[in-house]
């Protein structure tokens, strides 16, 4: 009835890839123009009300403000964490690397694995998780063994399995652990992205206070001066309430919704390993991880038998 279905309506199968394609575009593209936009909307509307750029060019603002918001960030996470966070906002500009070909070949590489322990026992599997960059079955899927955590949690996970010595539920309790330490340890960059964003405004009205300071010295001279004074000390208040709300802020949400993206295909791999340890068919364990994927980037069912089958059948 499932494979009558997708015959029956092909179009939308075909609009429903388009639209994740569309998705992992977006997601690349759209943190730098949703930034840009913000940047140049705030500098056209404030041009059409007479303004000069000129004025909004104070390098000691940008100093100040800079150079708080790098100290800062520094003394509260290091330097190892700030290395961390520039890679974090680097990978924003690349696309989303768990799309729905990226889930199915890891469902397809999983179901290979207990069909091999199906057919060859525990021990058949051994070679291939002791060193999964030499087995015939992960080479077939550079992206998975290119991503080290996924790869690590998933062997080390089957050599626990291997042992015989953890229950099912044991085992589901260790996973989660894992996870939890490891989700903790690459949400820090994403953090430590929204506190500096959050301290933006504080530093701009500390560049600001030290503008007023220099203008009340000028108190009695030219009227001129004194203006062209406190609209420089103001820029300092500006620039920091654009950057947390226009830049920072931004960014740290698009790292936290890529972190969710990878929160989530760990999981996948999660249920597959638990429903493997209760002993269940390969085909049930897939489909426990399947289950488990966000709805947009899900493959169907019938889509996942026939390729798991067709592997199979290679």
């Amino acid at each position: 009835m499932l494979g009558a279905l997708e015959h029956r309506f092909p179009p939308l199968a075909l609009l429903q890839v388009r639209h994740r394609q569309a998705d992992t575009f977006a997601w690349r593209m759209f943190v730098i123009i949703g930034i840009v936009v913000v940047l140049v909307a705030t500098i056209v509307g404030y041009t059409m009300h007479g303004g000069s750029v000129a004025v909004l060019i104070q390098i000691n603002e940008f100093v100040v403000i800079g150079g708080a918001g790098l100290g800062s960030f520094l003394a509260a996470n290091g330097m190892n964490n700030f290395k961390a966070a520039m890679k974090s906002v680097m990978g924003l500009l690349k696309p989303d690397p768990y799309t729905k070909p990226v889930y199915l070949d890891l469902l397809k590489m999983m179901f290979q694995l207990f069909n091999v322990a199906r057919k060859e026992g525990l021990l058949g599997l051994e070679k291939h998780i002791e060193n999964p960059e030499e087995s015939e079955i992960f080479k077939k899927y550079p992206a998975f063994l290119a991503n080290h955590h996924a790869c690590a949690f998933f062997c080390d996970t089957l050599k626990v399995i291997l042992t015989g010595a953890v229950g099912p539920h044991d085992l589901s309790e260790m996973m989660e652990l894992d996870l939890e330490v490891a989700h903790r340890e690459a949400k820090v960059p994403q953090e430590a992205v929204q506190t500096v964003g959050d301290a933006m405004p504080g530093f701009g009205i500390v560049a600001a206070v030290l503008g007023v300071i220099i203008t009340m010295g000028k108190i009695g001279g030219d009227a001129a001066a004194i203006g062209q004074s406190v609209a420089a000390a103001l820029v300092g208040t500006f620039i920091g309430i654009l950057l947390a709300y226009g830049v920072f802020g931004p960014m740290a949400r698009a790292m936290e919704l890529r972190l969710a993206s990878e929160g989530a295909y760990m999981n996948c791999i999660r249920y597959a390993l638990f429903s493997f340890a209760r002993g269940e068919s390969p085909i049930t364990c897939v489909e426990f991880a399947r289950r488990n994927i966000e709805p947009a980037v899900r493959p169907g069912f019938v889509e996942m038998e026939k390729a798991v089958k067709e592997k199979e059948a290679a």
